[in-house]
């Protein structure tokens, strides 16, 4: 039974919290960490921390001949090394996805977007943040110009899309952004035939 289904008249209820104070804890560079005070739909209070963080985009480049370029590259939080499709943050919240996806895919790979497609705009973790990654089929890539942003240590692999989409569904891959773009890629080359 769904939730609309289970109340009268078949109405969703209002499920809205409301803030009713913030706080930050952390200003950092990429996120800031906050504190808030809510009401929630039957009138009590509690406590929310969150990430606010500015979006990111991420890109499933396509060669000609049908392989896909990801990149190996170690993630701090998680301690290890995961293989995933180029991605980056935003610049700021008026970037235009699309231009972080061509900006990020050149910087981390070397390769200019050509075609660009939208796939999705998702949240990555809607329980603690309000990061939203913008996910891009691209193809019709030209050669660039590596420029890895200091600090940033990637390794680029370029592998046969459907070797990496099983990659996906046996779980070797389990960076979600990654899992989700190369789905969704798939589904969009399917289309096309």
């Amino acid at each position: 039974m769904s939730e609309a289904s289970s109340h009268p008249g078949g109405l969703e209820r209002d499920l809205t919290e409301r803030s009713e104070s913030s706080e930050t804890l952390v200003n950092g560079h990429l996120i800031k960490a906050n504190r808030d005070v809510v009401r929630l739909p039957d009138g009590t209070r509690s406590i929310r921390e969150w990430i606010d963080h500015p979006g990111a985009s991420a890109v499933v480049p396509i060669l000609p001949d049908g392989r896909v370029v990801m990149v190996r590259q170690y993630r701090f939080p998680a301690r290890r090394t995961f293989l995933e499709v180029p991605a980056g943050k935003l610049d700021g919240p008026d970037e235009d996805p699309a231009e972080a996806a061509r900006r990020e895919l050149e910087e981390e790979t070397g390769w200019r977007a050509g075609r660009l497609e939208h796939l999705a705009s998702l949240y990555s973790c809607i329980g603690y943040s309000n990061e939203v990654i913008h996910l891009y089929l691209c193809r019709d890539l030209r050669p660039g110009t590596q420029a890895l942003a200091e600090g940033e240590h990637v390794d680029l692999v370029v592998m046969d899309f459907d070797e990496a989409l099983a990659k996906a569904f046996s779980g070797e891959l389990d960076d979600m952004k990654t899992v989700a773009a190369l789905t969704l890629a798939a589904r969009r080359l399917g289309e096309q035939g």
